[in-house]
């Protein structure tokens, strides 16, 4: 989803207003786009030697996925029962595993940033970074998140400068920008030129090894259009596989692909039992020369061999989310041929428990940003009388993506709406009741900001019945992507029987949608209906294409998402959870 200038207004006039100074407006302009180049880290000294030095080298290579801003030890959550993550634990668990390895890397595979909790996302995602610089990240993929604001806000985190509409948050200390480098191989315009580097290339001991870093394929399905206008995402196997002759005339031979791309097991974090989703595929297809796969997106934790095209196991990683799991690849390489001994290679999935001591460096990173956040999170926006969640799963129907869609269409009201629809990607933590029972718990701007991190404009939109039921078909996602179903969530009235199939990899086979009223009076098929969504679904965003057939012209705007949520709490409350039965599911468990 796109963070336009216009959809950050309220939450820009909160930080100026409660941060002074800090928060002070010295915009500077856009930062053009540049296309982005081939990567070569600086070797150090030590390891230019090759006297004395055995046969071969080992790499030690630490990974993570999907950090999306997570540095407060509380929002990352559990592995197994067991509290894990944040960035002060993170970080010196690396340090821990670091020590004894002459050589190591730190990598990520994408969704750094965007979809972050309210610390980091109040402020363009600059506390992430500041927070991975600290943790020693060397290099990482581009994710589908990095695109959130656009490719332009993107070049923005990495190479540095005040947000042009926010300005610097710190005067005397401007964002520095990223001491990591991004990779974005697969993001092509129409040139052939990259917005980042396709590839980085680390010299070790002597020997070369070469990270190729793509986001998913279907990246331009997953943010708003504005954002990556001229920019496309290209096929993941046909990029790498294109990559690895031009890495090999480098002197490359040892290659990892860092890929914002996943799969699902039902194993245990350290396992890969049952492995499926499009990284199994693409894992099977990509160059065999190409020595160990690094994956993110689906949010899942495993560790895989999976064979390359000559069918010789290569290793296939993914590290959970928001820091919560480190997957530790060991590699040897032979230092005369650059190839790695892939029998040797082993691979951990640790987890990041929070029984170390805190990196004191990400504790004050932390303790800086909390200084000029907490004025603006801790303000009470409304209340609520019992938690109300997202089940979890976003092909199931939710209670808060139900309540988000009644507040958008009160808040459309004057628009003449109707109906409002809410895409379950945009829900992103659930409203927990912590207050003494019968008082009604308070919910603070900080926790609708968690919940509905992405500043989405409104719009009212005109759709026949025909439309409207096209859209709820399209809740089944198309082959090959990461979730077979993306249920949506529906404003108070709406009501339809569901039935429909998703086979055993994942796949929604059929969908069908009937008894669709509104109401209680069936919704005909030739009439028209005021729709209210946000401006992510309206330009087609998660495969909803029928948006789209809609003219932009007839769009009424209906403010921003979050503050339509907020005043709805606050008009209402204490709120209960809408519950989740305007969905009649024939098989709701596919």
């Amino acid at each position: 989803m796109n963070l336009s200038s216009a959809t950050r207004a309220g939450r820009s006039r909160a930080v100026r207003l409660l941060t002074g100074g800090a928060a002070s407006l010295l915009a500077v302009g856009m930062l053009a786009a540049t296309t982005g180049s081939p990567a070569e880290a600086k070797d150090d000294d030590s390891h230019r030697s090759h006297s004395k030095q055995g046969r071969y080298v080992k790499l030690q290579l630490l990974s993570f996925n999907d950090y999306h801003g997570h540095l407060e030890s509380t929002t990352p959550g559990t592995v197994e029962g067991t509290q894990a993550g944040g960035a002060e634990y993170l970080s010196t668990h690396l340090s821990q595993l670091r020590q004894g390895h002459k050589n190591s890397l730190t990598v990520a595979a994408g969704d750094l940033i965007g979809g972050s909790p309210f610390l980091s996302g109040l402020f363009h995602d600059e506390p992430s970074v500041e927070s991975l610089n600290a943790l020693g990240l060397d290099v990482s993929s581009v994710g589908n998140h990095e695109f959130d604001e656009g490719v332009t806000e993107l070049l923005r985190m990495q190479n540095g400068g005040c947000h042009p509409d926010d300005g610097c948050y710190f005067p005397d200390e401007p964002y520095a920008g990223a001491d990591f480098q991004w990779l974005a191989a697969n993001v092509q315009n129409a040139r052939g030129k990259t917005p980042l580097p396709p590839y980085w290339i680390k010299r070790v001991q002597g020997v070369k090894v070469g990270f190729i870093g793509m986001t998913l394929e279907g990246t331009d399905a997953l943010v708003a259009q504005a954002g990556i206008k001229g920019w496309d995402f290209l096929d993941e196997v046909k990029t790498a596989n294109k990559l690895v002759p031009k890495l090999r005339k480098q002197g490359v031979q040892t290659i990892i692909v860092l890929l914002h791309e996943g799969g699902y097991q039902t194993g245990s974090y350290d396992d890969c039992v049952g492995i499926s989703g499009p990284i199994v595929q693409i894992a099977e297809n990509l160059h065999p020369e190409i020595d160990a796969v690094i994956t993110g997106h689906t949010h899942q934790p495993y560790n895989c061999s999976i064979p390359d095209p000559r069918g010789r196991p290569r290793a296939v990683t993914s590290a959970f989310s928001f820091g919560r799991i480190i997957s530790e690849m060991n590699l040897v390489m032979n230092r005369k041929t650059g190839e790695v001994l892939r029998k040797r290679t082993t691979v951990t999935n640790h987890v990041v428990t929070q029984d170390v001591v805190p990196d004191p460096t990400e504790t004050a990173i932390i303790a800086k940003w909390n200084a000029i956040a907490g004025p603006v999170g801790s303000r009470v926006v409304g209340t609520i009388s019992e938690t109300i969640a997202r089940r979890g799963d976003r092909q199931l129907e939710s209670g808060l993506g139900n309540l988000i869609a009644d507040a958008q269409l009160w808040a459309t009201q004057d628009n003449g709406a109707q109906i409002a629809l809410m895409n379950p990607g945009g829900v992103r933590a659930d409203l927990t009741y912590d207050s003494p029972a019968g008082s009604g718990g308070d919910v603070t701007y900080a926790e609708t900001f968690d919940v509905q991190p992405f500043g989405n404009l409104l719009s009212t939109i005109p759709m026949t019945g025909d439309q409207i039921k096209r859209v709820l078909e399209e809740q089944c996602q198309p082959a090959g992507g990461s979730r077979a179903f993306l249920f949506l969530g529906v404003s108070d009235g709406l009501t339809y029987t569901l039935d429909r199939t998703v086979d055993a990899s994942n796949v929604c086979t059929s969908v069908s949608v009937t008894d669709l009223a509104l109401n209680g009076v069936p919704i005909d098929a030739t009439t028209t209906y005021q729709v209210t969504v946000n401006n992510f679904l309206v330009d087609g965003g998660d495969n909803f294409t029928t948006f789209t057939e809609v003219d932009p012209s007839l769009r009424v705007g209906g403010g921003v998402d979050l503050d339509a949520f907020g005043d709805y709490l606050g008009t209402f409350g204490p709120v209960s959870d809408p519950g989740i039965d305007r969905v009649n599911e024939l098989f709701p468990n596919g």
